[in-house]
């Protein structure tokens, strides 16, 4: 993902279109496991049985919960500390999270 800082924006664009400010994605959390969000800034959806965590500790792995399982919120991740749990054993996830948009190709020279 990007940095969100300087973007040029386009009055009323929508998320995934050229001059947005959002960009609209998934992440994969597959039964019983996490998965590290790469570096950005994210709105995260609430999504059943996935909890949102962040590591706590300097000596090791100590993640605890950030965001309860079936809630959403604002994450910034660094790429390595913070991550999506599936903690119920239900199947595999889909978490949806809106972004900053960090390079949706432009439709044509000026757009």
């Amino acid at each position: 993902m990007s940095l969100a800082i300087n973007k040029i924006l386009l009055a009323g664009a929508n998320a995934n279109s050229d001059g947005a400010y959002f960009q609209a994605s998934t992440v994969a959390v597959a039964n019983s496991s996490s998965t590290v969000l790469t570096a950005g800034t994210y709105y995260v959806y609430p999504t059943a049985n996935v909890a949102i965590q962040v590591n706590n500790n300097s000596n090791g792995n100590a993640f605890a919960n950030v965001y309860a399982g079936g809630t959403g919120g604002l994450v910034i991740s660094d790429g390595v500390n913070v991550r999506l749990t599936e903690y119920a054993g239900s199947g595999n996830a889909t978490v949806n999270v809106v972004t900053i948009n960090g390079g949706e190709p432009a439709g044509s020279t000026y757009a």
